[in-house]
C-alpha cells in the first residue's frame, strides 16, 4: 500500500492491513517504546533497531497513517517509534497534515457510512439468495418464501434510501435528492 492509498483508506482497512502484514507482529512491543528509566544511549540503539525493522515493512504506509490519525508521538519527547518514524517526526507530520487528518478521522467516525455499506452488502446478499433453495413444502411454501424475501429486500432498500436522503439533505442537496 502506498502512502497515497493509505491516506484515502478508512481506518478499519488500514488496521486490517497492519494486523495481517506487519513485520513487527512477532517483535517485542517494548522495542518501540522508551522505558521511563532508560538511558539515552540504550534507547538510541533500540530506536535504531525498531526503525530498521520498519524500513522494509510492506504495510509501513498504513501504519504511519494510523499513527498520524491516532495522534501518536509528541514534539517534546523522544519516546517511541511507529512506522519507522520517531515520536517527534510523527508530531511534525501531524502538524503538517492537520486538516487532512481531521477530515480522515471524521470519515473514520462516519458510523452512518459504515451502516450504509453494511445494508448495501446485506441487500446484495439477500437479492442473490434463491428463496426456492428449500424445495420442501410445495408451491404455497415457495410463494411464502419468495414473498418474505421480497419484503426483506424492500425493507433493506428503504433503509438505504432513507440514509442516503438524510445525508444528501444535510449536505445541502435539499429537495433535489
Amino acid at each position: 500500500m502506498t502512502s497515497t492509498q493509505a491516506r484515502h483508506t478508512r481506518r478499519a482497512v488500514l488496521q486490517s492491513a497492519v494486523d495481517a502484514g506487519s513485520r513487527c507482529a512477532t517483535a517485542d512491543p517494548d522495542l518501540f517504546f522508551r522505558a521511563d528509566d532508560e538511558g539515552l544511549a540504550a534507547w538510541r540503539a533500540r530506536r535504531t533497531e525498531a526503525i530498521s525493522l520498519c524500513t522494509g515493512c510492506p504495510v509501513r504506509a498504513a501504519c504511519e497513517e494510523l499513527a498520524l490519525r491516532d495522534g501518536d508521538g509528541r514534539p517534546d519527547a523522544d519516546e517511541m517509534v511507529r512506522a519507522g518514524l520517531t515520536g517527534r517526526e510523527l508530531a511534525a507530520g501531524r502538524a503538517a497534515h492537520a486538516e487532512r487528518l481531521a477530515a480522515a478521522v471524521d470519515a473514520d467516525r462516519d458510523t452512518e457510512g459504515r451502516q450504509l455499506d453494511t445494508l448495501t452488502t446485506r441487500l446484495h446478499t439477500e437479492a442473490g439468495t434463491n428463496p426456492d433453495s428449500n424445495r420442501n413444502g410445495g408451491v404455497r411454501s415457495m410463494a411464502a418464501r419468495t414473498a418474505a424475501q421480497n419484503d426483506r429486500l424492500i425493507a433493506l432498500a428503504a433503509q438505504i434510501r432513507q440514509i442516503r436522503t438524510d445525508r444528501r439533505a444535510r449536505a445541502g442537496w435539499g429537495v433535489a435528492a
